[in-house]
C-alpha cells in the first residue's frame, strides 16, 4: 500500500472501533432512535445485496443501450429487414426490447394491410368466409420470429441448467470446506484452503434465489476456518491483514461514491464493491469484523438514501415530463394539414411535425409504467398526420403517372417535327409544345431525366436546323451587317457618353434588325462596347449591372433565342444559390466570434463581406425577376 492509503486505513480502523463502541453502547441501552437507525442500515444493505444477487444471475442478459427508434414510421419490408439485422448482429438474450418494438409495429401495419385486402375482396363480390391472404414478407417475418424464439428458449434453458450446475459446484465446495475444518492436517490445511477459495471464485453465477444463502453459508465456514486456525498463525494473520487492507480500500471507495453526482453510476459501482467484498476478499480478524462491516454498511446506507431521494425527486418530475409530452401530442393533433395542396406544402409540414417529434423525445425519459399510455397517444397523433400525408402522396403518385403520359405525348409531337421543313408551322407548334411542357407538373422521379433528355434532344435538333437555314445571308441581311459594323465603329471612336446616349445606341442597334446566326458574334462585340461605355459613367453599381444585363437579355429575346434565355435563367438561379450559401457560411463563422469586440478586424472583415454579398444577391434577384417577366 501507498503511505496515503495506510494513513486512510489507520484512520478508518480507529474510527471504526470508536463508532462500533458507541453503537454497542446505544444498542445495549435499546434507545429507539438508534435501533431504528440500525434497522434502516440493515434494510439498505439487504436491498443492495438483493440487487447484487440479481445482477450475478443476469449480467450476461443486460441489453446494450440502443437509440430510440420509432418503428411505426417503417414499412413492413423495413421492419423485417430491421428484425433480421437486429437478430444477426446481437446475442439472443440482448434484443428483447427491440424485437418487441418491431413486433408491435409489424402487427399493427399488417393488420391494416389485411383489412384493406379484405375490403377490396368484399367490394369485388367475394364472400367473407372465402377470404384468404398470404404474403412473402409475412412468411419471412414469421420464420425470423420463430427462429428467434427457438434460439431464445434454448439459451435460457442452457442458462438454467448452468445455474443448477454452478449451485451444485458451490455446495460441493462448501462441503469440502466443512470437511477441511473437521479433518484438517496442519501441514496442508492452509494450502488446501487456498485451493478451495480459488475453486469457489472460478464458479459462475447461481440463481438469484440461492446466491445470498450459499454465500452466507460459505462465508460462515470461511470465518470458522480462520477462527479455528491455531496452527500457521503467521499465514492467518497475514491473510487477515491483507483482507483488512482490501476491505478498508473498498470502504474508502464507497464513501467517495456517496459524493458522486451520477447516482445511477454510483449505485452500480456500489454493487460491484459488494460483489468484490463477498466474492474476492476473505474475512478479517474476529475483533474487527463487526466494526469493518458496520463502516461499509454505513457507506452503503448513504448511497442507498441518496438514491431513494433521487428517485423520489424523479417521481415528482415525471408528472412535469408527462404534461410536457401531452402538450406536444395536443400540438400534433391540432396541426392543420387541410390547406396542403402541393409537395412543397407537405415537406414544410413534415419538418414541423419532425420538430414536434424531437421535442417529445427531448422532454425526458419516463419509466415504462408511466410512458406507455403517453407513447400510445403520441403514436396515435403522428399516425393521424401520416395517414393524411399518405393519402396526398398516393393521389400525387396517380397525378404523376398522368403527367408522364402527357409529357410522352409532347415528346412524340416534338420527335415527329424535328426533320420538318415547314419552318413557320413547325416552329410555332414546337414553341407551344415547349410552353405546354412547362405547365405540366412532376413525373415519377425514375422517369424524369430520361424523358427530359428525349424532349430536349428533339427540340434542339429542330431548332439547330432552323437556325442553320436562317444563317444563309441574303442581300437585306448583308445591309444589316454593314450598318451594325459601322455603328459599332462609331461607338468605339466616340469619347463622351451619357446614360441617354448609351440607351439610344442600344435602340439603334436593335432597330437595324437581327444578324444571321453565324454572325451573332457581332452582338457580343456590341455588348462589350456597351459595357465599357456604362462603366465610364458615374452610375450606381447596381444600375450599371442591370443595364448590362437587360441589354444582353433583351437582345436574346429579340432574337427569340429561347434556349439561351433558359440557360441564362438557370445560371442566375445558380448564382443566387451560391451567394446564399456564402452568406450562410460567413454568418455561421461570425458565431465563433460572439465574444469578440465589434471593432475586431476579423469581425469587421467578415461583416463587410456579408454586406457585399447581400448587395450582389439583390442584383441577381432583380435579374431573375426581369427574366421571369419576359414573354418568351
Amino acid at each position: 500500500m501507498l503511505d496515503s492509503d495506510k494513513e486512510n486505513v489507520d484512520k478508518l480502523v480507529n474510527s471504526s472501533k470508536e463508532d462500533s463502541q458507541e453503537t454497542s453502547k446505544v444498542i445495549d441501552k435499546k434507545e429507539p432512535a438508534a435501533q431504528e437507525k440500525v434497522e434502516e442500515t440493515t434494510d439498505a444493505v439487504d436491498e443492495i445485496e438483493k440487487s447484487v444477487a440479481e445482477s450475478a444471475e443476469n449480467d450476461s442478459a443486460k441489453e446494450e443501450e440502443t437509440p430510440d427508434v420509432d418503428y411505426s414510421e417503417l414499412s413492413l419490408e423495413e421492419l423485417v429487414a430491421n428484425l433480421a439485422k437486429t437478430l444477426s448482429n446481437n446475442p439472443v438474450n440482448k434484443v428483447k426490447s427491440q424485437v418487441d418494438g418491431i413486433k408491435n409495429a409489424f402487427n399493427v401495419k399488417f393488420g391494416v394491410l389485411i383489412a384493406e385486402k379484405k375490403a377490396a375482396f368484399l367490394e369485388e363480390g367475394g364472400n367473407s368466409i372465402d377470404f384468404q391472404f398470404s404474403s412473402p414478407i409475412k412468411s419471412e417475418y414469421n420464420k425470423l420470429l420463430s427462429d428467434y424464439k427457438k434460439e431464445r428458449d434454448a439459451h435460457y434453458g442452457d442458462l438454467e441448467k448452468q445455474l443448477k450446475v454452478n449451485l451444485e459446484k458451490r455446495l460441493s465446495v462448501i462441503e469440502s470446506l466443512k470437511d477441511l475444518i473437521e479433518n484438517a492436517d496442519s501441514a496442508t490445511m492452509y494450502k488446501n484452503f487456498k485451493e478451495i477459495q480459488d475453486t469457489w471464485r472460478a464458479i459462475g453465477p447461481v440463481s438469484k434465489t440461492r446466491y445470498n444463502d450459499t454465500w452466507k453459508t460459505y462465508h460462515h465456514h470461511v470465518e470458522r476456518f480462520y477462527d479455528l486456525l491455531h496452527l500457521s498463525n503467521d499465514f492467518r494473520d497475514l491473510d487477515f491483514k491483507h483482507n483488512l487492507e482490501e476491505k478498508l480500500k473498498i470502504i474508502l471507495k464507497a464513501q467517495a461514491l456517496a459524493e458522486e453526482s451520477d447516482i445511477n453510476h454510483a449505485f452500480k459501482e456500489l454493487q460491484d464493491l459488494h460483489k468484490i467484498w463477498k466474492e474476492d476478499i476473505g474475512p478479517v480478524s474476529q475483533e474487527l469484523r463487526e466494526e469493518v462491516w458496520h463502516k461499509f454498511s454505513e457507506a452503503t446506507k448513504k448511497i442507498h438514501d441518496k438514491r431513494h431521494n433521487h428517485f423520489r425527486e424523479m417521481r415528482s418530475k415525471y408528472q412535469e415530463i408527462i404534461e410536457e409530452k401531452l402538450a406536444i401530442v395536443a400540438q400534433i393533433n391540432a396541426y392543420d394539414t387541410s390547406s396542403n395542396k402541393s409537395h412543397s406544402d407537405w415537406q414544410k409540414s413534415i419538418k414541423v411535425i419532425e420538430a414536434y417529434r424531437q421535442n417529445y423525445f427531448n422532454a425526458g425519459k419516463l419509466p415504462y409504467s408511466k410512458s406507455e399510455e403517453v407513447w400510445q397517444q403520441f403514436k396515435k397523433a403522428t399516425k393521424k398526420f401520416n395517414s393524411a400525408k399518405n393519402v396526398f402522396y398516393k393521389q400525387e403518385k396517380g397525378d404523376q403517372q398522368d403527367n408522364l403520359k402527357k409529357k410522352i405525348a409532347l415528346i412524340e409531337i416534338a420527335e415527329s417535327l424535328k426533320e420538318s421543313e415547314d419552318w413557320e408551322t413547325a416552329t410555332n407548334t414546337l414553341k407551344k409544345v415547349q410552353a405546354d411542357w412547362k405547365k405540366i407538373g412532376h413525373v415519377p422521379r425514375k422517369f424524369s431525366d430520361d424523358i427530359w433528355k428525349r424532349f430536349k434532344a428533339a427540340c434542339n435538333h429542330y431548332f439547330d436546323r432552323f437556325h442553320q437555314q436562317k444563317n444563309a445571308v441574303s442581300k437585306e441581311e448583308q445591309e444589316i451587317i454593314e450598318a451594325k459594323k459601322a455603328l459599332l465603329e462609331s461607338l468605339k471612336e466616340s469619347k463622351k457618353h451619357t446614360k441617354e446616349s448609351v440607351l439610344k445606341s442600344i435602340d439603334e442597334w436593335r432597330d437595324l434588325g437581327s444578324l444571321p446566326r453565324n454572325l451573332r458574334h457581332l452582338d457580343g462585340k456590341f455588348n462589350k462596347q456597351i459595357d465599357r461605355m456604362l462603366e465610364s459613367l458615374s452610375l450606381d453599381k447596381q444600375e450599371v449591372a442591370m443595364l448590362k444585363f437587360t441589354n444582353v437579355v433583351d437582345g436574346l429575346a429579340a432574337d427569340d433565342d429561347v434556349r439561351k434565355l433558359d440557360s441564362e435563367q438557370l445560371f442566375v438561379r445558380k448564382k443566387i444559390d451560391e451567394i446564399v450559401k456564402e452568406i450562410q457560411q460567413l454568418e455561421n463563422n461570425l458565431g465563433f466570434f460572439s465574444n469578440a469586440k465589434a471593432d475586431n478586424p476579423l469581425v469587421v472583415n467578415v461583416r463587410n463581406r456579408v454586406d457585399e454579398f447581400k448587395k450582389d444577391l439583390g442584383i441577381w434577384k432583380d435579374k431573375l425577376s426581369y427574366l421571369k417577366n419576359l414573354d418568351y
